[in-house]
């Protein structure tokens, strides 16, 4: 047969999206194309899941050494003074209730990198304690997680918080939260969550909003039990 230059007539129904694909596995570079996809979507599947890993081994990494800063000399003179660089050991939080396990050391500041430790403490807030409106923010699905069901804290759960001289302990306030939770949403920008309220001392939690997002601010807010306080002694650490 003579080669023909006419351009063949479109088919009355167009191929569906399966035998396009299998003309294209026939052909050596679709099939070449075909496994480059796969092997990058299942790396990407990969690194996805082993992200919140990673992120959580290095917290803990973090916390090993916030542990050994914790009950220092050195951290209580910085404390005492009101000077305590970004990065290091402020305060250890924990929450025992029946859904919300938590205890972690908090960092001074609220930086990405301060807060690959897991928590940290508002800069310009007051410290654990003092009189005003205490600041903390932690992460809900990396680095170690530690607030990943703080929408599960409910009115009248406690949050205690070490420092190396004393031991605090807030309640979750009635009030605050909205449609019958404890906690309240807030958008990224509104730090009047963490500003002082008039006569009150105050503990406010906060962390991102829906979980693997920063698109808003998840929010709880606890009231100082002062009758509650203790007075603790470190090993080596004079108060």
């Amino acid at each position: 047969m003579e080669p023909s230059f006419v351009t063949p007539a479109v088919p009355a129904r167009p191929r569906s999206v399966g035998a396009l694909l299998g003309d294209s596995m026939r052909r050596p570079g679709g099939r070449r194309a075909l496994s480059v996809l796969s092997v990058v979507l299942f790396l990407a599947g990969v690194a996805m899941f082993a992200y919140p890993v990673g992120t959580d081994v290095y917290s803990r990494y973090k916390q090993g050494n916030l542990n050994s800063q914790f009950g220092s000399q050195k951290l209580a003179d910085q404390y005492r003074a009101h000077d305590i660089p970004v990065g290091s050991a402020l305060t250890r939080l924990v929450i025992n209730t029946k859904s919300v396990k938590v205890d972690v050391l908090v960092v001074e500041g609220t930086t990405p990198a301060a807060l690959r430790a897991g928590a940290g403490h508002y800069p310009g807030t007051p410290l654990p304690g003092e009189p005003g409106n205490v600041g903390i923010a932690g992460h809900r699905t990396t680095f170690g997680r530690p607030f990943n069901h703080i929408d599960e804290l409910n009115v009248g759960d406690e949050v205690v918080l070490e420092t190396p001289f004393s031991k605090f302990h807030y309640k979750v306030i009635p009030g605050w939260g909205t449609d019958g939770h404890a906690y309240k949403i807030v958008d990224p920008g509104d730090y009047s969550v963490v500003q002082p309220v008039a006569g009150k001392n105050y503990l406010t939690l906060t962390s991102c909003h829906p979980k693997g997002s920063a698109k808003k601010r998840i929010t709880v807010r606890l009231e100082l039990q002062p009758k509650e306080t203790e007075t603790i002694k470190t090993k080596g650490v004079t108060s």
